[in-house]
């Protein structure tokens, strides 16, 4: 087990493994913690946590255990949907009066479907100090293992509880053309992914990461229909935290040809004449020159 040791006074440093690590006073730090497995966690964060005056966590039973992990004996206080609002103004007024603190959630990076934005937010706004400790995040790492596209990728955060608002928000998704990133419990998952079938298609491609850095780490990938119907055979794959990623719509060839004349078009328009440019567009295209004139007319505002 590695030991850090702990400090009040503000611009303290320690010596962490040949490591020179120093804070200062009146600054929020955000800092990332394992998803799961207690040795993803940089020699930088345990530094800090070690360091600060006082660690603002989500769930402190859950964050206790961490730093009893690591011997940190830096004092702990909840901060969390609930209580964000009341805790906050607390947590900021500890912070002007020159106290460094530390932001984190029970896994992960904070503020990533998780509390903090507001308090973060308001402590740039008073001209605070806002720090971040970088280190792991379930959206990164499920991406980083998926197989699918990541140069382009939609977040969307945690799906509707509900059913009737997951598939009305599913279907606001469908011809994205990113990959599609969200998470999901394990109470859902299952009809989850019957609504994405039904939305999306059987035959979309996705990928399941299950349970990420810890002992039942799982990828699952496949088509959709073919998840749905393992998780529905296969209960202990329905266990645990999970990360959906779906691949992107595709565009047909037509639909990138119509693309491409509508950007050609949209630069003509600058130069001539609204029929003319629709025209000239059109030939160099092959679309239609009265479909790309109706979208003209589509784009410009009434008066």
């Amino acid at each position: 087990m590695l030991s850090v040791r702990n400090h009040s006074l503000g611009g303290a440093s320690v010596c962490f493994l040949g490591g020179n690590v120093s804070i200062a006073e009146a600054v929020l730090y955000v800092v990332a913690t394992p998803l799961g497995n207690l040795e993803d966690i940089s020699r930088r964060a345990l530094s800090v946590l070690g360091l600060v005056d006082l660690i603002a966590a989500e769930d402190t039973r859950h964050s206790r255990k961490l730093l009893a992990h690591y011997g940190i004996t830096t004092p702990l206080t909840s901060f969390h949907e609930h209580n964000e609002r009341a805790k906050g103004e607390q947590l900021l007024a500890r912070l002007e009066r020159g106290e460094s603190l530390a932001l984190i959630s029970d896994a992960g990076t904070p503020l990533v479907s998780d509390p903090g934005y507001a308090l973060v937010r308001e402590a740039r706004l008073r001209g605070i100090r806002v720090s971040p400790i970088p280190g792991p995040s379930a959206l990164i790492c499920a991406l980083s293992a998926a197989g699918l596209a990541c140069d382009r990728f939609l977040f969307e955060g945690f799906a509707p509880r509900a059913r009737g608002e997951r598939r009305a928000w599913l279907e606001s998704l469908r011809s994205q053309p990113r990959t599609l990133v969200f998470y999901e419990s394990s109470h859902r998952i299952q009809e989850c992914l019957e609504d994405l079938v039904e939305v999306f298609g059987g035959g979309r491609e996705a990928v399941l990461a299950r349970e990420l850095t810890k002992l039942h780490e799982t990828l699952l990938g496949d088509s959709l229909d073919r998840l749905a119907a393992r998780l529905e055979a296969e209960p202990q794959q329905r266990k645990g935290e999970f990360v959906v990623l779906l691949a992107g719509a595709s565009e047909s060839a037509e639909e990138q040809r119509i693309a491409q004349a509508q950007r050609t078009l949209r630069i003509l328009e600058d130069e001539l004449p609204l029929k003319q440019a629709a025209a000239l567009a059109a030939r160099i295209s092959g679309v239609s020159k009265n479909l790309l004139y109706r979208q003209a007319l589509a784009w410009k505002p009434r008066t």
